[in-house]
């Protein structure tokens, strides 16, 4: 829309209608009275915001509350201006929780003290998840199940599962506590951290990362220490190589996860981020690590089994780097995928050979758009590099991001369509609202707004809290003074609001049939006279022409960006 003609004015100009709409006010419908809608995107958008050492969020220990609220915002905002549509949020970093727990102690990285709830008091995790789903997107929670205290985490509290559960843990090198995956108490513990957020909170998804045994660096090259565990399975009897009781180990917490999640709640997504090659030559092209013997991470197993919901391999190299090509793996991961769940790839662009970091995210989405159309999607990291980047942000949000997009549907988690939203048309304000009611809004997780101006279609996807929408009954056409003054019919200055529709989204991403009013002979009804329209047009021109000659000696968005440190 011209915001030369498209501001203030066009709730002044409405007083000027004298026609009666009083048969729309109050008028509760339901049914189909137009059948068209508009096509709208379906795309998994997301983007990992990281609790660990602070690197997202919040930006240091220790701050206040209203700080923390203040940058949790900002990130948000940030993501729907730019129509990401999920959030996979650190809830866990180590063994320590940023939300009200009763297993672990208060997050380090929250309050500067493990174990000290903030102060005033709240709940990190609701105030995220219900911020999130305000603004349309999904809100999964990520955990580290085996990482038990990281060398930036502070001084260990008294209920650190390091002091309560020693025979659980094991320390490395590097200074990491490390929960030990073989022991039945790490995966039971780990078990139920996870199962009390699935329960206690509204989430729509649970993410694990590539942290499974730790990486050979963290131990200085050397195996994982875990020889009294393995002493004890092998007096028991215990048959497996060393490594392959180790993979089974997590291959059955893997298992027992997702069937848990499914048991409670059907809807809520596992998600799986796991190092991008799971063996050197697989394909014949691909080196680097062996997560399979190295993490003791068999993902492609996992993936197979269908053991996951969502698949997002961390694929954080460029297109052409030829030994871990980001179209050869995602074209093997995709082989991979018999049980046809979603394939969301994980990138982290990076320039190289003369393209730009932005050059690259576009590249990548595209690619990873037209190997997966099936479902597409994408996950980033990192934020801090969005947030910094203005070519990349413009990049995307003019390119593959341009318009909002729906989470692709989950049909193995649940079939039932929702049904057609119950809605009130009525002038508010001297504008169109729509109101309406859901039986089960509990089950909603978003709502499609569908409007066509003159023939254009364009919706807008609004979060589940959301009960009404207000339109314009009509847009201004994008015109020069000279059209302006030479126009001598309505049709040449605006475009009538002919079509509403609204259509409900439930949590495993099916849409409902719309509600869909013709908007037309309402829309008419709040038109003024030819010349007052033409008067208030040309009186808005010279204002805004003036706000943008005051704009043009203030500072950039690149001078002024607030970003949050590495």
């Amino acid at each position: 829309m011209n915001k030369r003609l498209s501001l203030g004015f066009l709730i002044f100009v409405l007083v000027f209608s004298q026609c009666s709409i009083s048969r729309f006010a109050n008028d509760k419908m339901t049914g189909e009275q137009y059948s068209a809608t508009p096509d709208v995107n379906r795309e998994f958008r997301a983007a990992w915001i990281a609790t660990v050492a602070n690197i997202n969020w919040p930006s240091k220990p220790g701050l206040s509350v209203d700080e923390q609220k203040k940058e949790a915002v900002h990130l948000l905002d940030f993501l729907k201006e730019n129509n990401f549509n999920a959030i996979i949020f650190q809830v866990r970093p180590q063994c320590d929780a940023l939300y009200d727990s009763s297993l672990e102690p208060w997050s380090y990285y929250l309050t500067g003290k493990q174990g000290q709830a903030p102060d005033p008091y709240y709940d990190p995790l609701e105030f995220w998840i219900e911020e999130t789903h305000k603004r349309a997107m999904e809100f999964h929670a990520w955990f580290n199940p085996y990482r038990a205290h990281h060398t930036s985490g502070g001084e260990m509290s008294d209920n650190s599962i390091v002091k309560t559960h020693p025979e659980l843990i094991t320390e490395l090198d590097n200074g990491f506590y490390w929960m030990i995956p073989t022991e039945q108490g790490t995966q039971d513990y780990s078990f139920n951290v996870v199962m009390d957020v699935v329960k206690r909170y509204n989430i729509d998804g649970i993410h694990f990362d590539d942290y499974f045994y730790p990486y050979p660096s963290y131990h200085g090259g050397k195996d994982f220490p875990d020889d009294n565990s393995w002493n004890k399975y092998l007096d028991k009897g215990g048959r497996l190589s060393r490594a392959d009781w180790r993979r089974d180990a997590v291959n059955r917490f893997m298992k027992r996860v997702y069937k848990g999640i499914k048991t409670e709640k059907p809807h809520v997504k596992f998600g799986l981020s796991p190092f991008g090659v799971w063996r050197p030559n697989h394909p014949a092209s691909i080196k680097g690590l062996d997560q399979y013997d190295v993490l003791y991470a068999d993902a492609k197993l996992w993936l197979n089994k269908g053991w996951i919901d969502y698949w997002t391999p961390q694929l954080y190299w460029p297109i052409n780097q030829m030994p871990q090509s980001f179209p050869v793996l995602v074209n093997w991961w995709d082989e991979q995928n018999v049980k046809d769940r979603h394939f969301w790839p994980g990138i982290s662009p990076k320039a190289k050979q003369g393209s730009s970091e932005a050059d690259e995210a576009f590249n990548q989405i595209m690619i990873a758009r037209g190997m997966l159309s099936e479902s597409p999607g994408i996950v980033y990291w990192n934020m801090n590099a969005m947030l910094k980047s203005e070519e990349l942000t413009t990049t995307l949000k003019s390119g593959p991001f341009r318009q909002a997009a729906l989470v692709p549907a989950s049909p193995w988690l649940g079939k039932k369509v929702p049904e057609v939203p119950v809605c009130q048309i009525e002038e508010h304000d001297t504008r169109i609202k729509v109101s309406w009611e859901d039986s089960h809004k509990q089950q909603m997780a978003s709502y499609v707004i569908g409007f066509q101006y003159g023939d254009k279609w364009d919706y807008e996807i609004v979060g589940r809290y959301e009960r009404s929408y207000m339109f314009d009954p009509y847009r201004c056409k994008d015109l020069t003074p000279e059209e302006l003054s030479e126009s001598s019919d309505m049709q040449d200055l605006v475009e009538m609001l002919n079509v509403i529709t609204i259509q409900s989204v439930n949590v495993f991403g099916h849409v409902s049939k719309p509600f869909s009013f013709n908007a037309e002979s309402m829309s008419k009804c709040l038109l003024p006279s030819l010349d007052e329209l033409k008067l208030l047009i040309g009186e808005e021109n010279k204002k805004v022409a003036a706000l943008e000659q005051a704009n043009c000696e203030r500072p950039t968005n690149e001078d002024v960006l607030e970003v949050l440190p590495e």
